[in-house]
């Protein structure tokens, strides 16, 4: 979820461009170009095409002014790692995200290295001490916020290329779900940390979740964890949602290039 920021400096709005780069595992990342919004020496906020979990690190490479940099003075472009703070849906047609970040320096945590997919929280920033945020590991989830329910829902999971496009797609229905998750049966070949889109079949509903788990069943069907991302799925309205038909078919359907592996 989306948590209350309170910002210790104004931003300066700064439209200039950026190039963001997310490794969402070891196996795969990605990287968009896109425009700041506004931006000063702790963080910055600007658009993108797909959505980021809070808790992530990315890095933006940009050509910042030098009174807002803490290193690189000198060189041209400015490249500094930065947690996600905040993501919210901007446009909704085409989707256009709007991310908030807070800078954390040159280089990621050792932790990062060792796993991508790993999520961190900030600490407090100690004034007149450092303009750079730091960051500590997010510690695991032991029990969850809210109980899934077994509800069969029909939905539509779509993973992304490496340019943002879709990349495979795959008819199946929920196993379990409530407005922060869901385990959905899959047969696609996705790791945790992946990014995916979840569409309702039935009405059209459109979220999207990082992938959290995957585990084959004892019945061969792979589950897929999956926390969605910003939103909250509208279980109010759930009765339409009802899958009718008695047995599940799983239909993978590649329409385009499947994502690239990091390289």
């Amino acid at each position: 979820m989306t948590r209350r920021i309170v910002r210790i400096r104004a931003r300066l709005p700064l439209k200039l461009p950026i190039k963001v780069l997310c490794r969402e595992n070891a196996d795969y990342e990605w990287t968009e170009k896109s425009r700041l919004i506004d931006v000063n020496q702790f963080g910055a906020g600007f658009t993108l095409t797909r959505p980021v979990e809070v808790g992530r690190l990315v890095q933006l490479t940009a050509p910042l002014p030098h009174q807002l940099r803490c290193f690189d003075q000198l060189e041209q472009m400015y490249a500094v790692w930065s947690l996600v703070r905040h993501i919210s849906v901007m446009q909704s047609d085409p989707i256009i995200f709007r991310a908030g970040v807070a800078f954390i320096g040159k280089r990621p945590p050792a932790s990062y290295e060792e796993d991508p997919a790993t999520l961190y929280d900030p600490l407090p920033i100690k004034l007149g001490q450092s303009v750079m945020w730091s960051v500590t590991r997010r510690p695991p989830v032991k029990q969850r916020r809210e109980t899934r329910l077994a509800i069969p829902l029909e939905v539509l999971v779509e993973t992304f290329d490496d340019e943002g496009k879709p990349g495979q797609r795959e008819h199946t229905v929920t196993e379990a779900i409530s407005t922060l998750g869901a385990c959905i049966l899959s047969s696609l070949e996705v790791e945790a940390g992946r990014v995916v889109k979840i569409t309702s079949l039935t009405d059209g509903v459109t979220l999207f979740g990082a992938i959290r788990s995957r585990q084959i069943m004892p019945d061969g069907i792979a589950r897929l964890g999956i926390e969605f991302i910003g939103e909250r799925w509208p279980l109010e309205r759930e009765a339409s949602f009802l899958y009718q038909h008695p047995a599940v078919s799983i239909s993978q359907q590649p329409t385009g290039p499947s994502s690239h592996p990091h390289k």
